[in-house]
């Protein structure tokens, strides 16, 4: 499989050389690894997108007909800055939400807790009364019973009474007679 592909001699002229890029650029180790790396040019930031500002700018430039793709980092990272501003005042905004709700539900619960031992000592109350005007009620009942009694024995005895001066009124008509 290797001899399938053609050896390329850095001398070729139809090639030409593939590592003239590299000449001119290489740094050499002077037995320091950190020296050689505070020599060179320091790297560009690598700048994290969600796609969307690339895909709005690469828009925007292919509607106004020009050919550049990539906006400067300048703009990159005033847009990253707003960004950032943003988000941060979207979180400040939502803790703020959050803190309020919060001490509006302790508020609510306060008044809740408030207006359920208000009610609790009315129903004590009303309970309180409620036995009294049973026990009132009981009272009276009995006290209805006994009464009731008591005119029912002196219906009798009124009863018996005219039935005896009848009676003796018809005796003595009849003993007359």
């Amino acid at each position: 499989m290797l001899s399938a592909i053609p050896a390329i001699s850095p001398s070729d002229p139809a090639i030409g050389n593939p590592f003239s890029n590299f000449e001119n650029r290489f740094i050499p180790w002077d037995g320091d690894l950190f020296s050689a790396v505070t020599q060179s040019a320091p790297p560009k930031p690598v700048v994290s997108s969600s796609g969307s500002d690339e895909m709005n700018q690469k828009q925007t430039n292919s509607n106004s007909g020009c050919d550049e793709t990539k906006p400067p980092a300048s703009v990159i990272d005033e847009r990253k800055q707003r960004r950032m501003l943003s988000n941060r005042e979207s979180a400040r905004r939502s803790r703020m939400r959050k803190q309020r709700h919060l001490e509006n539900l302790r508020s609510q619960l306060n008044r809740l807790k408030m207006e359920n031992r208000e009610l609790t000592n009315r129903l004590q109350f009303v309970l309180f009364h409620w036995q009294l005007v049973r026990t009132d009620n009981d009272r009276l009942r009995s006290e209805h019973s006994l009464l009731r009694r008591k005119l029912s024995e002196l219906r009798e005895l009124l009863m018996f009474r005219q039935l005896q001066q009848f009676t003796s009124a018809w005796a003595c008509s009849n003993v007359t007679s």
